[in-house]
Parts: C-alpha cells; structure tokens; sequence
C-alpha cells in the first residue's frame, strides 16, 4: 500500500515542507504546482524547468494520478463520462474522517479497487464538471443507480480534486477550462463533509484551479445541521437541496435518509444559509413518471419553495435498468413547470445531457458492474 502523498491532496504550504525535506527552496513547490494547475501537467518528466535528477525525486516521493480511466463515453451532445477506479488508499484519505451524520460514522475510506463516475457537461460558454464525492452512496435513494451497491467509502480530497483535474485536461488541449463545478455525482457531499471543504477551497484557491465559489454547487439531499455548518464556511457556493417529493410521506418512501429529517427542517436550514450567504437555494425535483410529477404534487411543492428564496430545478428522471421508474413525457413536465409559475415560483426545466453514454448519477458504474457479473 502506497505512503506517498498525492499531489492532488497537498497545498502550497504542504508542498513546500515536503520539498524541504529533499533539500529543495521553497519556490520549487510553486513551479510544482504551476505545472499541475496551469499547464495541465501530471507527469514529473515533462516539468521541464526541473532538473533530471529533481524529476526523478517528485516522481519517487509523489503519486499524481490517483485513480485510471475506466471508461471514457462522449455523447452525441458533447457530454462526456468518465469511469475511474482508485486502486490503492493515499495516506491523507486512510486519515481523513468523515463528518459525523446519521449513517456516515465508521464508513471505510477508500477500499482498493472501487469505481466512481464524473461527468463534463458543455452548455453554450459553460464547461460544468459534475463530480463524485463517495464511493457509491449511503442515502439509497430508491429510484438512483449510485446507491445501488450501498456506500463503499469516502473519497479524500485529492481524489475529489483529480476528477475535476481529469476533465479539465483535456479541455486545456483545445484553449478552454472547467468553468463550473456540481457536486452531484455518487455520494452525499455533506456525509464527507471535511474532505468536500477541502476540495472546494482547492478548485477554488488562486494555485489551485481558480474557479470561483459562485460557480461551485454542492447538491445534498438534506441534512440540516450541516447546512448550517456549510452556511457558516464563508463560501459562497451554491446550495441545492434534493427535494423529489413534496411532502415528506412522499420524500421517505423514495429517499430513506429521508427518515432523519423533516421537509420542514431542511426549509428552515435553507432559510439560515440564505441568511448567512445571500446566495438563493436551489430544490432539485426529480420527476418521476406517475409518482411525483401530478398537479398536486405541483401545487403542495409550490408551498414549500415560497418559505424560502429558493428556484426550483425539474429534472426529467433517467431510466435505470431494474428499477421500477418511468420517465415523464414532455408535455406531463411542462404542466407542472406551469402549476410552480403560476403559484410564482421561479422554475426551470433542466436540459437531459448525455442519455446516450448512461448520463443518470451511478448508472454507467451499474452498469460495468452488471456486465462484469455475466
């Protein structure tokens, strides 16, 4: 098992301290991280203002990247996904511990040979990695294909980083960037709470990859003492809450976490982290065809977005083989869309992207895993 730091996990300061100890001056960590951050470099070899010998010690002393492609699927829209496996545990994520939530204690982290997904979603200037945060996931929400195999383990910051990082690589080849990142691929961001902040002060950090907190969103499906404590981070991402039902009779048969908490409570930790922000929340509705998606669904969802200043994004449910969900017709999404703004609730119907490369959050890893058990 493999001791060495990786590059993803280490800030400047760390960096330089390691460096120290090689008997390198502090600014050879910068250039390290220039390479990393700015020219897309993963490779010690290719840091060509590094002497051979220098080369030759970061690529002893330092592991880059973590995990390898398993999959790389680019759809007819543009949207590409990438399946990786993170093969062997980095020291800083055997240490890191996960926030302490319902379900989430004693969580292994990082167990070899586990597979998570992160997606590169183009929309006119936008470049939107949409990134993973555990190992499958805990909350087992019933109509999702992430939660499928239950929780693995915690990514460690770093590995989180390196997705982003992954995506964002190639699109350095052609002259653009990663401009926005989403927290909601496999996992419940707020369940990995310690490594999460970590990765977002990373994407954020002017060494790092610089790309601003109001272009960072981290979805959750509702735990609200750490929206409390997210809202008291001084970073002013976006909080989106994964609604899916409109009331919580609803909410908890298709989303067991759901048991911890009430609608109610995830409103009035909405309404603190407005508060403290100013940043608007979004509720993520997931619209399931003939479960969630009639008009008193519309109507009792309209209720409760008006408790706070919050829109409401629609997204068109991605069937995943084996379970027993419909996606709605079109027409079916625009009447509830029409009941929210009637009601005056600000409502957007989001694009589908990616249908064609098993775009749904967990779904290409199911289904690897379900060719792979033939």
């Amino acid at each position: 098992m493999s001791a060495r730091p990786h590059i993803f996990d280490l800030d400047p300061q760390s960096l330089r301290v390691l460096v120290a100890q090689w008997g390198w001056p502090a600014f050879r960590a910068d250039q390290v991280l220039d390479w990393v951050y700015r020219h897309a470099v993963a490779d010690p070899a290719a840091m060509t203002n590094l002497s051979a010998r220098d080369r030759a010690v970061l690529a002893e002393h330092v592991d880059f990247l973590a995990g390898e492609t398993v999959a790389d699927l680019t759809g007819s829209d543009g949207t590409r996904k990438l399946l990786l496996r993170w093969n062997q545990p980095s020291a800083a994520s055997r240490s890191d511990t996960p926030v302490s939530l319902p379900l989430a204690s004693g969580v292994p982290v990082d167990t070899s040979a586990q597979e998570t997904e992160c997606v590169m979603i183009p929309a006119d200037e936008r470049r939107t990695a949409c990134i993973s945060s555990q190992v499958g996931c805990p909350v087992g929400c019933t109509f999702c294909a992430s939660g499928l195999g239950g929780l693995d383990g915690n990514l460690a910051a770093g590995r989180i980083v390196e997705q982003v990082w992954r995506l964002n690589r190639d699109l350095h080849a052609i002259g653009e960037r990663i401009s926005n990142v989403v927290f909601m691929g496999m996992g419940e961001p707020l369940a990995n709470y310690a490594a999460v902040m970590r990765a977002v002060r990373t994407l954020m950090a002017p060494w790092g990859l610089h790309i601003g907190a109001r272009r960072i969103t981290i979805s959750t499906v509702g735990l609200p003492r750490a929206i409390e404590r997210l809202a008291d981070e001084d970073l002013p991402v976006t909080l989106a809450i994964s609604l899916h039902a409109p009331n919580d009779a609803l909410r908890r048969e298709l989303i067991p976490w759901a048991e911890y908490t009430t609608i109610a409570d995830l409103m009035d930790a909405g309404r603190y982290y407005f508060q403290q922000t100013g940043r608007e929340v979004t509720l993520e509705y997931i619209l399931l065809g003939g479960v969630n998606d009639h008009a008193e669904h519309a109507d009792q969802l309209a209720s409760v977005a008006k408790t706070l200043r919050a829109n409401v994004n629609l997204i068109r449910y991605n069937e995943v083989a084996g379970l027993p969900y419909a996606r709605p017709g079109d027409a079916a999404v625009r009447r509830f869309q029409e009941v929210l703004r009637q009601r005056g609730v600000n409502a957007h119907i989001r694009a589908s992207r990616g249908r064609d490369i098993a775009a749904a959050c967990g779904q290409l890893r199911h289904e690897h895993r379900a060719a792979r058990a033939v």
